[in-house]
């Protein structure tokens, strides 16, 4: 199995939009992916830091889990790569670069990319006088 970021983002909306705060874990279900394939991704995310509990629902069939809220670290990365635009961005520019497609170069580049955004924005309300 490779690691597919993709799905560790989709894995990341689907918890923000579905876990109910102090609720019991949840089941993740992604279109287009195993049970096996989800289970492993949920597994990285809780090794990074991003998911804060997981709960092992796996049968001798195959591997599930059910998993918990975010934690802040996956928050926040859900919050830099929120849009398409920027998500698309970090990527291109990971490739680009040749640089590894793991959590902490995605944090650095799509970090760098909000702050050249906003830097924009403000240098334009500056120019306006105050407008935008």
């Amino acid at each position: 199995m490779q690691r597919d970021m993709d799905l560790v983002r989709e894995i990341l909306f689907y918890v923000e939009e579905n876990y109910v705060a102090g609720g019991p874990e949840i089941p993740v279900f992604i279109d287009g992916y195993s049970d096996s394939v989800i289970y492993e991704h949920c597994i990285l995310m809780k090794n990074d830091g991003l998911i804060g509990r997981i709960l092992d629902t796996s049968s001798l069939e195959s591997k599930s889990c059910n998993v918990g809220n975010l934690t802040s670290e996956g928050f926040d990365l859900l919050d830099k790569v929120r849009t398409d635009t920027v998500w698309n961005k970090t990527k291109s520019v990971i490739s680009e670069k040749g640089l590894p497609l793991v959590t902490g170069t995605i944090k650095t580049i799509s970090t760098a990319i909000i702050a050249a955004a906003a830097e924009g924005v403000t240098n334009s309300i500056l120019r306006n006088n105050g407008y935008v």
